[in-house]
């Protein structure tokens, strides 16, 4: 896949119209809703490939398709209110980035079919039933946090052997971190290395946490998926490297400036989702479509940031790399 996402009804209790209503209706322009927990700029890339994938199946913007979008900002808590004007607004499917949306739009309605772009593990957040029979009004997309940050601890002891501490920054306003807490920790006792959790909520406490790591003399962190942290991953890049530490997260991470990146490509993700849009565009219902999780992940190391902190890079793990930024 390359790198490059709804029954309508009135909140006011209108009925909802069948699940093949737009099937019946070839000619009428679907109108999609788009809920993001932050704003447009940090979500581009992945809007582009979530268009890419709608004009591939037919669905162009201004021809047959509009799209209203209702960005959080990165205050998780205005999520629940733009679902609300979404549903109002008479949209078709309702589109959701990030776990926290996609449970604001499942408590807003019950009929209107939602397509997670992106969640973390869904199950376990009450989003779906299971993968294979979502079950209610959600499908699309999910991944499974534990064993992914539990991945990005791993890599940080293969940079850097002699780790015996680092940190896991997280959002606790971000709904999935409860789901990842117990394996990280098992993963972190067995490498032997001293765990210490960071929260970060809000821009300010960035430096804050750094400031913290510096003063426990933790050398190494992990970043967990979070909307709120994707909008600012320079910004967590250039402290990190201000602060020498050795650090890992997304892919985009590293391509911002950070050191190791491993996950998922979230562009081929958004693109993906296009695919649901598309199936319930056409008739589908959401239970019936079960939900999908990446099946490819990717190493990525930044050589540069690499030595900016004066961290040599072991062979063995950059012969393991996807790709290498020199």
């Amino acid at each position: 896949m390359d790198r490059r996402g709804f029954i309508a009804a009135m909140a006011g209790g209108v009925a909802a119209r069948p699940f093949a209503a737009l099937a019946q209706q070839p000619s009428k322009i679907a109108r999609v809703g788009f809920l993001g927990p932050t704003s447009l700029s940090p979500a581009a890339s992945r809007l582009n490939g979530l268009r890419a994938g709608l004009a591939e199946l037919g669905w162009v913007e201004g021809k047959n398709l509009v799209i209203e979008f209702r960005w959080a900002g990165g205050h998780y808590d205005r999520l629940a209110d733009l679902a609300v004007e979404l549903v109002r607004s008479r949209v078709d499917v309702l589109v959701t980035q990030g776990t926290a949306a996609a449970q604001a739009a499942k408590r807003a309605t019950p009929t209107i079919p939602i397509v997670m772009a992106i969640a973390v593990d869904a199950v376990a957040t009450g989003i779906i039933e299971s993968l294979a029979r979502p079950g209610g009004n959600v499908t699309g997309l999910t991944f499974f946090g534990p064993e992914l940050y539990a991945k990005r601890l791993e890599l940080l002891k293969h940079a850097m052997p002699r780790l015996a501490r680092l940190a896991v920054v997280f959002n606790p306003t971000n709904p999935s971190f409860r789901t990842w807490f117990a394996e990280v920790d098992a993963a972190a006792k067995a490498m032997k290395v001293e765990l210490t959790r960071l929260e970060i909520r809000k821009v300010e406490e960035f430096e804050i946490a750094f400031e913290d790591m510096a003063r426990r003399r933790v050398p190494a962190f992990a970043i967990t998926d979070d909307a709120f942290f994707n909008a600012n991953l320079a910004r967590i890049a250039d402290l990190a490297a201000r602060k020498r530490l050795l650090s890992a997260g997304s892919r985009e991470f590293a391509e911002a400036g950070g050191v190791i990146g491993y996950g998922h490509d979230s562009v081929a993700l958004f693109h993906r989702a296009a695919f649901f849009v598309d199936r319930i565009l056409k008739g589908a219902r959401p239970a019936d479509l079960p939900v999908e999780r990446p099946t490819k992940f990717e190493l990525i190391v930044n050589l540069w940031s690499a030595r900016a902190i004066g961290v040599t890079i072991p062979q063995a793990l950059i012969g393991r790399a996807d790709e290498v930024l020199r």
